[in-house]
């Protein structure tokens, strides 16, 4: 599951903006790299006032990272696609210019991964392993699915 973390600096999201930017993260994630939207989860964080720091100097400027941790074996030019659409989205949602934007993608090898109590298939072979799961599990993974 790629794991997506959201930070920000003097930056406070509304309910409305955390709900737009999981959905269109999860969305942007399964739309380049073709995996289900069930596989992306999506955490806030803000952090504490005064305790974050460029080149020694405390920023006072509203700033927001994005973090994905995403299973190995894609391509650059899918990882590229998916990063540049991954920060307009943070811009879209937050009017912040691109220079107060930070986007980082992390490859993490998916025999090094375990999601929904099962390590994780290799990328494009998501199909088998989603047949190999419980019957219940499958039907819970499809409700998520559906409610896009």
């Amino acid at each position: 599951m790629p794991t997506y973390i959201v930070k920000c600096s003097n930056l406070n999201l509304s309910q409305k903006q955390k709900n737009s930017l999981a959905n269109d993260i999860s969305n942007t994630h399964s739309k380049f790299t073709g995996a289900n939207t069930f596989f992306a989860q999506v955490i806030f964080q803000k952090n504490i006032k005064n305790s974050h720091f460029m080149g020694g100097k405390l920023v006072k400027t509203k700033e927001i990272f994005l973090n994905g941790q995403i299973r190995a074996g894609r391509t650059s030019k899918v990882k590229k696609k998916l990063i540049l659409g991954l920060r307009k989205i943070l811009i879209k949602n937050t009017n912040l210019k691109k220079d107060f934007v930070w986007v980082y993608l992390e490859d993490l090898l998916p025999n090094q991964m375990i999601e929904y109590g099962e390590v994780l298939p290799k990328s494009g072979q998501e199909k088998k392993w989603f047949s190999s799961l419980n019957p219940n599990l499958r039907k819970r993974l499809r409700k998520m699915e559906k409610k896009k």
